[in-house]
């Protein structure tokens, strides 16, 4: 049992949180949610004990074990990955560690001999005997080849480097788990069988994510962070939303009466709970949402900015060819090659890549950010399009621009209350509109550069990594805005849910050419067809 008493966190005169009571049970997994800036992963620094609270404490069971995922990726370069992941049992290690001290003696006492017989005890109890191979096989859940087990973190690139530090956390059936961003820079295959990982995990886990999909599959409680006090909720977090905002609806409804608004609160959780209970995410673990009662259902204080892109003109027949398109970088090495596919009507294509920069290539090169090394495109002439890439700083180096200066170089109307309309979009509203480009956080330039793609009227949207920097709720606005959008969008994504609901269509770079099938981001990766294809192509870039 883990439990947080009268938790309470200032900074001079502002209170992050005030007199937070909690109890996380084992066998659960809670999503802790809240605002960007709200304070989550303080709250699991409070719980981990690397912060120490203004007041209050934070109560584990004698002899349990916690274990957190480490954000330093180069604490551990000099070990090696296996001796890495073990020693995320700390304790566990150290036994390792003076077992061979003590058998290395050659003057061994008695003393020695009795000493190591406790060691011995109690590395079998901890399954020591089992401590390599089941490192192991957490590192190949993750990706991580037995090749590597035995490398220097110092010599692994950043991407696996995460992949080995989350293996650490997950090592040793810990009592508690705490998982800030777990799929952050996570390959598709290494997501999933993180989520089966966590499904079957039968302590107390504590998770912070933006992915709704994750937090979906997972989570059996969401914690909502919101106005200095954190709320659990039993459910998952499409439940958590979906139910917040009906009771939203509910209490702005004056006319209705209480015992409707009863009966349709529990025919929603009726429903609910029939289709988890059939989906693939339900498992003995997940608590029957049956059992929630009306008054659990509360409105959140949630605000979401309205993201809404209009094509000022359809396009015609021609929507863009590229043909034979390759893209090599300095060193020699290609990027993409012999990539020719073609866009049509109503395409909503995801593309996919197991290089994260082939991606933002192809898009730099059809915006004209870029030279393609070979292989030619042409878009159609009815085609306007707009550009959201990975990196924007080049979009605000004029940081003397407020935010309404800023957004009206963009816009063909250059009127301020125009303008701040659009800003009052994305949550920018009275002063705010007045903020000065420098003083903005990732998710607030990623608002701003929203606003400036619906100014622009185009017909094709083309998306980096948009859900990079954004709270879950910049993230539902967007996901709605790309699904309800008219014309054609290009992009790559983490977000599985975004990806699994806009996308029509899946294109993915190989070595070789690319892999387009008209099939969901769902079915596409699990379609055996697929995978054996991919088997084929895929090899080294060249």
């Amino acid at each position: 049992m883990l439990s947080v008493q009268n938790i309470s966190l200032r900074y001079g005169k502002r209170a992050l949180f005030e007199d937070v009571n909690l109890k996380f049970t084992p066998g659960n997994c809670y999503g802790l949610i809240g605002a960007n800036g709200a304070g989550k992963s303080t709250f699991l620094k409070i719980i981990s004990g690397d912060i120490e609270p203004t007041s209050g404490s934070v109560l584990m069971n004698p002899g349990e074990r916690m274990s957190v995922l480490k954000q330093n990726q180069n604490a551990f370069d000099e070990f090696p990955v296996l001796e890495t992941v073990i020693r995320g049992n700390q304790r566990l290690f150290d036994i390792m560690q003076e077992k061979d001290a003590i058998y290395a003696k050659e003057d061994f006492t008695e003393a020695d001999g009795n000493k190591a017989a406790e060691l011995e005890a109690e590395f079998a109890e901890m399954n020591g005997w089992e401590a390599e191979s089941d490192a192991g096989s957490l590192l190949s859940g993750l990706g991580v080849g037995e090749d590597a087990h035995y490398t220097l973190m110092a010599d692994m690139n950043p991407a696996q480097k995460v992949k080995v530090l989350l293996a650490q956390a997950l090592f040793g059936n810990p009592d508690i788990l705490l998982l800030d961003e777990p799929t952050n820079n996570l390959d598709i295959e290494s997501t999933i069988w993180l989520e089966g990982f966590l499904m079957n995990f039968k302590n107390t886990l504590i998770v912070v994510s933006h992915d709704r999909h994750f937090l979906d599959n997972v989570c059996t409680h969401i914690a909502d962070l919101d106005f200095g006090k954190i709320t659990i909720y039993g459910g998952n977090y499409t439940f958590w939303y979906e139910s917040s905002q009906l009771a939203a609806r509910q209490k702005s409804d004056q006319n209705k009466k209480n015992d409707e608004k009863r009966k349709e609160l529990e025919e929603f959780i009726r429903r609910f709970s029939a289709n988890v209970a059939k989906s693939k995410q339900a498992t003995s673990r997940q608590k029957m949402l049956e059992k929630l009662s009306v008054e659990d259902i509360q409105p959140s204080s949630r605000r979401y900015p309205f993201i809404n892109f209009k094509p000022e003109r359809e396009v015609g027949d021609q929507i863009l060819r590229v043909e034979d398109l390759s893209y090599r970088l300095e060193d020699g090495s290609y990027l993409f090659k012999n990539l020719t596919f073609s866009v049509g009507h109503k395409d909503k294509i995801a593309f996919l890549c197991k290089d994260g920069l082939a991606v933002g290539a192809l898009f730099d090169i059809l915006t004209g950010q870029k030279q393609a090394t070979s292989g030619e495109f042409k878009w159609g002439v009815t085609v306007t399009n707009t550009y959201l890439p990975n990196e924007n700083t080049t979009f605000f180096a004029d940081g003397d621009l407020n935010l309404v200066d800023w957004l009206r170089q963009y816009s063909v109307e250059k009127d301020e209350s125009f303008i701040r309309g659009f800003l009052g979009r994305m949550l920018f509203s009275g002063e705010e509109a007045l903020k000065k480009s420098t003083v903005l956080s990732g998710g607030e330039k990623q608002r701003c550069l929203f606003s400036r793609m619906m100014l622009s009227g185009a017909n094709v949207l083309l998306f980096d990594e948009p859900t990079n920097h954004l709270d879950l709720e910049s993230i539902q606005a967007l996901n709605k805005g790309m699904e309800d959008f008219p014309g054609n969008v290009l992009f790559t994504c983490h977000d599985h849910q975004l990806t699994q609901t806009v996308a029509n269509r899946v294109v993915e770079l190989t070595p070789n050419g690319c892999l387009d099938k008209l099939l969901t981001f769902d079915e596409y990766i699990s379609d055996e067809r697929v995978k054996a294809q991919k088997t084929e192509l895929y090899g080294e870039l060249v």
